[in-house]
């Protein structure tokens, strides 16, 4: 499985971005994928998730209402629509796609909210 993360870059507070990550497995719905994010100095912490077929979805307590992951199985990409962002949500962004025991990571990109 192959990630490629995509729609990352700098904007002010207040700001939105959209994330885009792009999979090469062709059993895409069957993964849960999921957006971590890792700010310098800190350890990588999980930003939201979306399963498979159904899409239910699960973030992190300091983007809820803020941000929204959603999937497009028909294309094999998953989304993390950013809104209202703050500089404190400057970090890497990854991409993880999850099926059973198996993790694969995409190679981030990153988001800087500042003016």
């Amino acid at each position: 499985v192959q990630l490629v993360e995509s729609g990352g870059g700098l904007v002010q507070p207040g700001g939105s971005l959209r994330l885009s990550c792009a999979a090469s497995e062709f059993t895409f719905s069957r993964y849960i994928m999921s957006w971590y994010r890792q700010a310098p100095g800190k350890e990588r912490e999980l930003v939201a998730s979306i399963s498979g077929a159904v899409g239910s979805t699960n973030y992190a307590d300091s983007v809820k209402g803020r941000f929204t992951i959603s999937r497009d199985n028909a294309k094999n990409t998953v989304y993390l629509q950013m809104n209202s962002l703050k500089p404190e949500d400057t970090a890497v962004y990854y991409c993880k796609a999850r099926r059973s025991t198996f993790d694969y990571w995409g190679q981030g990109t990153q988001v800087t909210v500042s003016s």
